[in-house]
């Protein structure tokens, strides 16, 4: 227990110090603030500090030191006014001094006390020390549980890393919900006049508004996506009356799939075309690879898909021309078609990567102590090469899954994104609005992974973690 509260005092103190933490701290144990205020308050009196600053002022003071300094301020004064020719008034004069000796007389008093190791009794500190007594971590459990559970989540670095990121998340989450919603809102495309047609009169038109809720004002509307998005409830689609949330439920999942096999596929070729390129650098591999990945990202997606349809499926008839739920081949030529730039830019990244780390000192002094280079390779230059790799494969993950929707027209899947394009040109706001902040949150659960996955890698990231 005593551990336990040892553990609460460390982690409150660091906490208190940032102006948003301790905020949070006092309203999640607003009970128990309350209680140890009036205890604080009541007791301020008793404090050690208040009568050793007292007692070390009166001894400075019998002491008539102040009048020294009273002196030597004054003389200070009167040689200023004289230098700058500006004329002197006694009362003016007389105050100005009486702050500068009060000023100084504060200052020694405080460093006094201060080598006497007594702190100034605040309500942090107060605060601070009560978290040292058993006693009172037993008594406040119950009503400070929640200010306690963030004192103990924040107590491990790892979980507080995590913790943080996820907040984050969920900022960046209602930020692209804001701006999208704001967009759409602002757009000159009128939903209504779309879906009922230029013959539609008036009285069709502000009907529709009205039951969709495109009459009410602004905020009103953005409160209302917003809360429909964090309560999974985005009613109708515009269009055809359909239920969003099942919509996406539906659509997604084939998006997602495709693309992580899709990631899959660029990781498992990429990373090592690019590690055999920065071994040997300038040779016929070296050469060849990256042609190729080279071609493989200027090669536009949507022209690929069409050759690939043309000569895999119409002409050797190996795979479906279009995706089939229910026939796994049909999901080949999609992967293929999404991986191709993406395998092209992690090669490329992979070997600018490790001829950077290959050509570092403690890699040369590796190798001159007779480590084979395999070794040297496999155990400390990928390692280090890492942390840029996996930057560039979530940047790109972001980019593939937001992007698919030219791969998924080409190839006739119904997935997220050819649903978020079909609906735009309405634009069906409830529909769009979904598809896109979900496809945000599976961007930001990635990123968090990277996050951790930079943790793993590099030691420097670990040990800043624990040392704030």
């Amino acid at each position: 227990m005593h551990t336990k509260a040892t553990l609460f005092n460390n982690t409150y103190r660091k906490l208190s110090h940032g102006r948003i933490y301790a905020i949070l701290l006092i309203l999640l144990g607003l009970p128990v603030h309350i209680v140890a205020y009036l205890m604080y308050k009541i007791g301020k009196n008793q404090n050690s500090y208040d009568e050793t600053y007292q007692r070390i002022k009166q001894e400075i003071v019998s002491k008539r030191t102040h009048l020294k300094w009273k002196q030597e301020f004054l003389e200070q004064e009167k040689k200023k006014a004289s230098f700058f020719k500006e004329s002197v008034i006694d009362s003016e004069l007389e105050k100005k001094v009486n702050s500068l000796v009060e000023n100084r007389l504060n200052k020694a008093v405080e460093e006094e006390v201060r080598l006497l190791g007594i702190e100034k009794a605040t309500y942090r500190t107060y605060f601070t020390e009560l978290l040292n007594s058993q006693k009172f971590l037993v008594i406040s459990a119950i009503p400070g549980i929640l200010m306690y559970a963030l004192l103990l989540l924040y107590s491990n670095p790892f979980i507080r890393f995590i913790f943080e990121r996820v907040i984050q998340t969920l900022f960046v989450i209602l930020g692209v919900a804001t701006l999208v919603f704001t967009i759409l809102y602002i757009s000159p495309l009128d939903p209504a006049r779309n879906l009922l047609g230029i013959e539609a009169t008036p009285e069709q038109v502000a009907n529709f508004n009205r039951i969709y809720g495109l009459d009410q004002p602004y905020l009103v509307q953005l409160w209302n996506a917003l809360t429909g998005l964090f309560t999974f409830d985005l009613g109708t689609s515009f269009a055809g009356k359909e239920n969003i949330i099942a919509s996406i439920a539906n659509k997604f999942p084939v998006t997602l799939q495709i693309t992580i096999l899709s990631l899959i596929m660029a990781i498992v070729i990429a990373i090592p075309v690019g590690i055999i390129s920065a071994i040997r650098p300038n040779s016929f591999l070296d050469y060849s690879f990256m042609i190729i990945a080279l071609i493989g990202l200027s090669i536009p997606s949507f022209w690929q898909g069409l050759i690939f349809i043309l000569t895999f499926s119409l002409e050797l008839k190996w795979f479906p021309a279009t995706y089939n739920p229910g026939n796994w081949l049909s999901l080949v030529l999609p992967i293929v078609v999404l991986g191709t730039s993406l395998t092209a830019s992690i090669a490329r990244m992979t070997r600018s990567s490790m001829l950077e780390v290959i050509n570092e000192d403690y890699i040369i002094t590796a190798k001159a102590k007779g480590l084979n280079e395999r070794k040297v390779i496999s155990k400390h230059a990928i390692r280090n090469a890492m942390i840029p790799i996996i930057t560039v494969i979530g940047l790109l993950f972001g980019g593939m899954l937001g992007g698919s929707s030219v791969t998924e027209k080409v190839f006739n899947i119904s997935g997220i994104g050819s649903y978020i394009v079909d609906k735009q040109f309405i634009p069906d706001i409830p529909a769009i609005l979904g598809g896109v902040v979900y496809i945000a949150i599976t961007i930001s659960i990635v990123n968090l992974i990277i996050d951790i996955l930079y943790a793993f890698f590099d030691p420097r990231i670990r040990s800043k973690m624990k040392e704030s």
